[in-house]
Formats: C-alpha cells, sequence, structure tokens
C-alpha cells in the first residue's frame, strides 16, 4: 500500500445552516477542514495509507479536530502540538447567481507560526511514497513556507514524488511576500503541478490564449490549457505532469466540471460533468487532487484512467457537505462507467 504524506493547516469550518446570509443567521453548522487535510482524508477513504502533518495548539478543540481525521482514517501520530490557536473559516454557501463567501479567521494560527526545525521530516517520510501541500500553506507566513520548502527539498533527497496544489487565495498574502516570490523555488521541487483555470496566471502570468474565466457561461476548451501545461514544464522541468481543473460557472448552483492531465508531451483530457445541483463545492479541487494521486499510483501509466478518476471523484465531492470528500473507489468507477443516475442502490 502506498504512503502519502500532507502538509498544511486544517481549521474550525463554520458554515450557515442551509443558504443563510451571514447576518441571517442564528447557529453554524461546525465541522473541521483545510487543504491538504481534505486530500488526505480522500486518500485514506481510497483505502491509502495517508498521513496529515500540521501544527495544532494544546486545547479541546484541536485535539476533537485530530480525532476528527483519525475517525476518517487519516494517520496523525506527526502533528506537532502548540501555538495559540486554530484557524476558523465561515462560510455563506450562494445560491443561484449569489456567490459563496469565505471569511477567514486564521491570523496567529499555530500552523502559520510553524518553524524550519520543528518537524523531523526526516523520520515522517521514512517509508513513505508521496509528500503533497498546495499554496496556501507557504501563504500564510514566511516561517511556514520555509517549513514547506524545508520538507520539499528532504522530499526531494529521499526520492519521494512531490505535488503540489497552486490554490492561489489573494486574501491570505498578507505578510510582505507575493507568491510570485515566494511559490518558484516550491513549484521547483515538485514532480506534479495542480492548478485550476486561473491559477497558472495569477501565480506565474502563465494563461491560455483568448480564455477568460469570468465569462465562459461553463463553457471551457479543455485544449486551450496545452500551452499552460507547456508553459509551466518550461519553467519548472522537474514537473513531469501538469494537471488542470476546469470549471465552468453557471450559477452558483449549476457549474460544469473536467481536467486535464498533461504528461509525456500528450494531453489527456476527462469527461465533462453538468453539475446541476451543488451541495458543497468546498474541497472540490482537493478532492481532485486526491483522485489524481491515487489513479497515478494505482493505473501506472494508464493516465486516461487516471483523469477519469480524478474528475469523477471531484465531481461526486459535490454532493457531499463539508470539506472532505467521503466517497469509495466503487462510487468513483460507477460514475466513470456512466452511471451518474442517482437511483437508489439496492
Amino acid at each position: 500500500m502506498a504512503r502519502i504524506v500532507t502538509f498544511g493547516e486544517i481549521m474550525l469550518r463554520l458554515a450557515t445552516p442551509e443558504y443563510l446570509l451571514f447576518s441571517q443567521a442564528t447557529s453554524y453548522e461546525a465541522t473541521f477542514g483545510g487543504g491538504e487535510a481534505n486530500v488526505a482524508v480522500s486518500l485514506a477513504h481510497f483505502g491509502m495509507e495517508a498521513d496529515f502533518v500540521t501544527r495544532l495548539p494544546e486545547n479541546d478543540i484541536a485535539r476533537a479536530c485530530r480525532d476528527e481525521l483519525r475517525k476518517q482514517g487519516v494517520g496523525t501520530s506527526h502533528i506537532v502540538w502548540g501555538g495559540e490557536r486554530l484557524g476558523i473559516y465561515y462560510l455563506e454557501t450562494g445560491a443561484v447567481n449569489r456567490p459563496s463567501k469565505v471569511v477567514y479567521d486564521r491570523a496567529h494560527s499555530s500552523i502559520s507560526t510553524v518553524q524550519p526545525g520543528m518537524i523531523d521530516w526526516e523520520r515522517i517520510f521514512a517509508g513513505a511514497d508521496w509528500f503533497h501541500f498546495t499554496g496556501i500553506t507557504p501563504a500564510l507566513s514566511q516561517s511556514a513556507a520555509d517549513a514547506c520548502l524545508e520538507a520539499a527539498r528532504v522530499a526531494n533527497r529521499l526520492g519521494l514524488t512531490v505535488s503540489c496544489d497552486l490554490n492561489y487565495r489573494k486574501n491570505l498574502w498578507k505578510y510582505g511576500r507575493s507568491c510570485t516570490e515566494v511559490m518558484p523555488a516550491l513549484v521547483e521541487c515538485c514532480d506534479m503541478i495542480i492548478a485550476n483555470e486561473e491559477d497558472a496566471e495569477k501565480v506565474f502570468g502563465i494563461k491560455p490564449e483568448g480564455f477568460d474565466a469570468t465569462a465562459t457561461g461553463g463553457k471551457v476548451d479543455a485544449a486551450r490549457f496545452e500551452s499552460v501545461a507547456r508553459q509551466l514544464q518550461t519553467r519548472f522541468p522537474r514537473a513531469e505532469r501538469v494537471a488542470i481543473t476546469l470549471r465552468g460557472s453557471i450559477n452558483a448552483n449549476h457549474n460544469t466540471w473536467g481536467a486535464v492531465l498533461y504528461t509525456g508531451g500528450r494531453l489527456y483530457a476527462s469527461r465533462r460533468y453538468d453539475i446541476t445541483h451543488i451541495v458543497d463545492r468546498v474541497g472540490g479541487g482537493d478532492s481532485f487532487g486526491a483522485g489524481l494521486i491515487y489513479g497515478l499510483l494505482t493505473y501506472g501509466t494508464d493516465f486516461q484512467k487516471t483523469i477519469d478518476f480524478a474528475a469523477a471523484a471531484s465531481c461526486l465531492k459535490h454532493t457531499i457537505k463539508g470539506d472532505f470528500n467521503l466517497v469509495t473507489i466503487d462510487e468513483v468507477e460507477k460514475l466513470m462507467g456512466g452511471d451518474g443516475s442517482g437511483r437508489v442502490s439496492r
């Protein structure tokens, strides 16, 4: 069984019930979530050995967070304890023409004060096959970026496959350095880069010609993104594989969804899904990343099957409330095979 290590922040998620506005809500639904933790949970549900590394404060809420990860089958023995607080994010789910909103309350969180040398990466990576992080972690603080770079370089030296989801979040880069300054050194360590249709442009100024993500009307031409993948590989030659998710936003409840994987000079495109009723799109990109990692570790050079699995897994995540994708391999494979009827399984 392959072993994957992910590193980043997990937060308390406080979401308004149903489609209530922040100004209407008198209660919030409390769960946990965060990019790299979401990937670990998905992989655990696919039968992989997944360990999540973070820093958590010594309090009951953080211990409840750890226990939830354990419940989902994620390894937590390498969590570092200390710091002031667990980060929080508030979610207001959009509807139709009203977009969702996220408000962060994560300043001075424990992971943002993590320092290089605080985590024993040599010990953690012993026996591991893969290391995954996202652009969210280095956006939190300079010390978090330094710790992430330390981890990626140790993973390179020990021969692990390293992947990064660029995950650009403009509201996080506030500590004095921009993503364009910090991310190149991290991505240079990566064997695989994951992005959405806007990330490569926001982080590296790389974009497909004639594409506007805000005006697609749900139509996204996958072939346009081959040039993006090639440009990323030219800039970061270590990255043998580049994957890009393609979301067409018709409205807050109705998206189209698909993805491409570029490797070996060839573009592999998934089928396009028409998601007409989104339950929760938060974590959709993370579920794609997990599906991609699973596919590459399981299907080897069958890259078409890998991108099909990743896109289907992420499509199903849009039907599940919360950050975590809780679907099984069998459920993903049924959708890959064309069974999207939603009929009761008896």
